[in-house]
């Protein structure tokens, strides 16, 4: 196993450069076209990462043999309930388990949190995100909100 994930702030350079890859492949898709430098500026500006820290959140960075190569965050939503946000995996390094070891370390902080449920939305393009929830014990639910990109709710019980 060549990966390492741990607890990392939002803004160190590792992980501010994951979160503009993560919106840049997010605003690309959705637009059809490359996201320009100014539109991921603007798309990180007050998207309330300061919410991913401990007591509100949490968030990891997973590192392929040394190399910054994932991320996710969560949110506390209420004492018993969190959203899983910003997941994401640099193309090159997908299919190689660390998805599925990022969510497991989301999931002992939202444990050390007393969180009993992680929930999330997500995009019908973002296929693999998808296929990733799924294959890990995450259910498709009823909607839970009406976020402007919110297709498809996910929910696991811990």
């Amino acid at each position: 196993m060549n990966w390492s994930i741990a607890a990392e702030r939002y803004d160190t350079p590792d992980a501010t450069a994951l979160r503009r890859d993560y919106y840049d492949e997010v605003a690309s898709r959705y637009w059809g076209r490359p996201a320009t430098a100014q539109e991921i500026d603007e798309g990180l500006t007050d998207d309330g990462v300061e919410r991913l820290l401990h007591p509100t959140g949490a968030f990891v960075v997973g590192r392929y043999e040394g190399t910054a190569a994932a991320c996710a965050g969560l949110r506390v939503v209420d004492a018993d309930t969190a959203e899983l946000t910003r997941v994401y995996v640099r193309p090159a390094f997908r299919g190689s388990g660390g998805g599925g070891l990022l969510l497991a370390a989301i999931e002992a902080a939202a444990r050390d949190l007393g969180v009993k449920e992680i929930r999330l939305d997500t995009r019908n393009d973002l296929v693999e995100a998808r296929a990733l929830y799924a294959g890990h014990g995450y259910e498709e639910v009823p909607a839970f909100n009406d976020g402007q990109y919110a297709e498809h709710w996910f929910a696991k019980t811990l």
